[in-house]
């Protein structure tokens, strides 16, 4: 039985060392590491590079909130299928849905940002653009918040 948000802390079969809340913190921690590098990027003019940062960043902080909530995240780098499986366990204005499109978005160009379009011979800089990495800061930006909010309510 889920008695809400405090009892998913309790819980998890993560480490006997570790709760939720605290594994959650350590790896929103890292999320905004991964921010702060995404933001550096596009100002260097490295946009696949900064991209692919603010996917991390969004992964990293939507494993977190699954810890947050007492949920066993999947071991994969696409988690947006397991957030909306699981969006009644979060609350209502942390709108799940708009955040696994936000994560699905920048889940298909991870490796992109990475390796660029193998079959075509395009390098990763060439198939972004300061737009997208705009977008994709944007993105990772809001869902942290989101992420660091969620921490926040339940350090209360």
């Amino acid at each position: 039985m889920v008695l809400g948000l405090d009892a998913a802390l309790l819980g998890g079969g993560f480490g006997p060392s570790l709760n939720n809340l605290e594994a959650g913190e350590a790896m929103l921690s890292q999320a905004e590491r991964r921010l702060e590098n995404a933001r550096g990027q596009a100002r260097r003019g490295s946009p696949a590079y900064a991209v692919r940062l603010a996917q991390e960043c969004v992964e990293l902080s939507l494993k977190a909130a699954m810890r947050f909530v007492g949920v066993d995240y999947p071991k994969m780098h696409d988690v947006n299928p397991t957030l909306l499986a699981v969006k009644d366990r979060f609350p209502i204005w942390f709108d799940a849905e708009r955040v696994a499109k936000m994560g699905g978005w920048l889940a298909e160009r991870r490796a992109p940002g990475m390796y660029g379009d193998e079959y075509q011979g395009i390098p990763p800089d060439k198939l972004f653009s300061k737009k997208d990495s705009k977008l994709a800061l944007d993105y990772a930006e809001d869902v942290f918040a989101l992420c660091n909010k969620l921490r926040a309510k339940l350090r209360r």
